[in-house]
């Protein structure tokens, strides 16, 4: 996982698995990230593959710490796979995840 800073937003490159072997430290970065700095937190999720429980407890607690700093919580990149997981649970709902730019258009 990266952290990559601009003027309006910071963006967080997530790995392939965000599960209960890797959500510890990945939230971790997500809270001090959120602590530090300004605008939106993106999550690039282009990369993930897998997510359990875990991981969607991660992005719902990123999600809420945000709000509690007046931030907002992006996820950017969520590949099929993944935002099914989303929609099943209702999270896609929940979570802010930006529309691919070929859907935009």
């Amino acid at each position: 996982m990266r952290v990559r800073g601009n003027p309006g937003a910071q963006v967080v490159r997530i790995g392939a698995r965000l599960d209960a072997g890797t959500s510890a430290p990945v939230r971790e970065r997500l809270h001090k990230a959120l602590d530090a700095g300004e605008g939106d937190l993106i999550l690039d999720l282009s990369k993930l593959e897998m997510i359990d429980a875990t991981g969607l407890g991660v992005l719902v607690g990123a999600h809420r710490r945000a709000l509690s700093v007046e931030r907002r919580l992006v996820l950017r990149g969520v590949p099929p796979r993944i935002m099914r997981i989303l929609a099943v649970t209702r999270l896609n709902r929940v979570l802010h995840v930006e529309a691919p730019a070929a859907a935009v258009a």
